[in-house]
């Protein structure tokens, strides 16, 4: 079983940065690869960011491309998202998720969420 907590979520205005860490279960997080994804209010959750196991591939979409980075540190079991030019449409709960093997496909494992909120 994967636990997966995230943090550093919070309010911030248009143009903030944030960064989002999770914390992942140690003796799995070098097999998995990790995404990041939202889910704003009245939507479909969407895929914000995905990182390989080596973290040599990432994929972004294209609504964060040049904004958002995401990383992992694989010694640390810790996956961040680092946010910058904040909008106030990256409004959402972001949630970190873990998948054996490929960041292609459906995510296995899911952390509770954090609030992101972005004032304009």
């Amino acid at each position: 079983q994967v636990q997966l907590v995230e943090s550093g979520g919070g309010l911030v205005q248009a143009g903030d940065s944030l960064r989002l860490s999770c914390r992942t279960s140690p003796h799995t997080f070098s097999a998995y690869a990790m995404g990041w994804f939202r889910q704003a209010p009245g939507k479909e959750r969407e895929i914000v960011a995905g990182i390989s196991v080596s973290g040599v591939s990432t994929f972004y979409a294209d609504s964060v491309k040049g904004r958002f980075t995401i990383s992992r540190d694989n010694a640390e079991n810790l996956v961040y998202l680092q946010m910058n030019s904040l909008k106030p449409e990256d409004t959402a709960v972001y949630y970190c998720a873990a998948r054996r093997g490929s960041y292609v496909g459906n995510f296995s494992y899911w952390g509770q969420g954090t609030q992101v909120t972005v004032s304009s």
